[in-house]
């Protein structure tokens, strides 16, 4: 994606050459000295055009990281809304089953009600007083009151549990009610964080085309290509000294997990390790196509040492896993995990996307041991 500034300085230094060769080997005429100032303007405008396409380039890469951070920000919002969309589902389902169970039971406590009322007004027509001017005996008339007695205790727990039913049906239909109005939020949320991700993508889209055109050149491509490596080199560098100085649990590296490590996603390969990038530059790890929004695994457990925007690999995050073994994964299109984590392998890490400035969505992923690059895919399953 990236490219153009070996060229130009390479023709500055022709220019130069020949500017000393014809002062050497030719007297200096009024013709030699025009083209002499000739060649100093000449190298005075290329050197003036260089910088000015890096100073584009730079306002380009700039506008981009910003344009790719609000759109990390924004899926990570449509994430984290998808996520709890999924859980009110669940509990709204869950919910109406309860509510369901309530109102049978309610049916039920009514019927029961129902009964016990008409029995004791049945019972109640054989009053103690009629009992007594009847002429029956005593013994009859105490088994009679206990009847009673227990009758009326039934019917005031039944008239205690409906009204308990009542109250808990209430409270599950203002709870589903909640949850109804939490689900239709979330969904306005969710509609307007997609507009906004479409319209950042959108702007992103011609800031690439923009900066394609300001690389035109396979010399500045290569150029821009080794200062990104340099700059992800610097930064990984930092972060581990950050991290050594937070005095973490020392891991164990993955030394005796080669062939064994998960894939971090799954999909075609489109770059494999050690093919040619450009020019002399070849590939340090390997791009694995996957869609947009995807999730991304660690490898294995670790810490997270880094997880920000890096120009050439966009929104990178690697994982510390001790010993001098670490994992990068690129290209996200938002990140799930932040400096400090500590995760386990198979966690979601981050979302695949096409930071950076790729063409197309994709995981840029990476295994260093003491620094230097080693192939991935010796370390992952077959």
């Amino acid at each position: 994606m990236i490219r153009y500034l070996n060229q130009t300085l390479r023709a500055s230094a022709f220019c130069t050459g020949a500017l000393l060769c014809l002062a050497i080997s030719q007297p200096v005429g009024a013709a030699n000295q025009n083209q002499l100032e000739g060649m100093k303007k000449e190298i005075s405008r290329q050197q003036t055009q260089l910088s000015s396409k890096q100073k584009k380039i730079s306002s380009l890469q700039k506008s981009l990281k910003q344009q790719e951070l609000d759109i990390a920000k924004a899926a990570n919002k449509i994430h984290q809304a998808e996520r709890e969309l999924s859980t009110l589902d669940r509990s709204i389902g869950q919910l109406q089953q309860q509510q369901l169970q309530l109102q049978q039971q309610l049916v039920g406590q009514q019927e029961m009600l129902k009964e016990l009322l008409n029995t004791q007004y049945r019972q109640g027509k054989n009053n103690k007083l009629a009992s007594l001017l009847s002429g029956e005996d005593s013994t009859e008339l105490d088994r009679m009151s206990v009847y009673a007695e227990r009758l009326s205790k039934a019917r005031a727990n039944a008239l205690d549990e409906l009204a308990a039913t009542t109250t808990e049906l209430q409270l599950k239909q203002h709870q589903l009610s909640q949850h109804r109005q939490q689900q239709q939020t979330l969904l306005s949320q969710l509609k307007t964080e997609k507009s906004k991700l479409e319209t950042e993508q959108r702007q992103r889209k011609k800031t690439v085309r923009n900066i394609k055109g300001q690389l035109k050149s396979d010399t500045l491509y290569l150029s821009e290509l080794k200062t990104n490596e340099k700059r992800l080199v610097k930064e990984i560098a930092k972060a581990k000294a950050a991290s050594e100085a937070a005095r973490r649990v020392p891991m164990d590296g993955l030394a005796k997990h080669k062939g064994k490590l998960p894939w971090p996603v799954k999909g075609t390969v489109l770059h494999h390790f050690g093919s040619p990038q450009q020019g002399e530059l070849r590939w340090k790890g390997m791009v694995i196509s996957k869609p947009t929004g995807s999730q991304v695994k660690a490898v294995y457990p670790g810490k997270i040492v880094f997880a920000d925007w890096l120009r050439g690999y966009g929104l990178m995050l690697v994982i510390d896993h001790g010993k001098g073994d670490m994992s990068f994964y690129g290209y996200n299109q938002t990140l799930l995990k932040k400096v400090g984590d500590t995760v386990q392998a198979n966690d979601a890490i981050a979302l695949v996307g096409d930071s950076g400035g790729q063409d197309q969505s994709a995981l840029y992923f990476e295994i260093r041991r003491k620094g230097s690059a080693t192939n991935p895919t010796g370390w992952l399953t077959r």
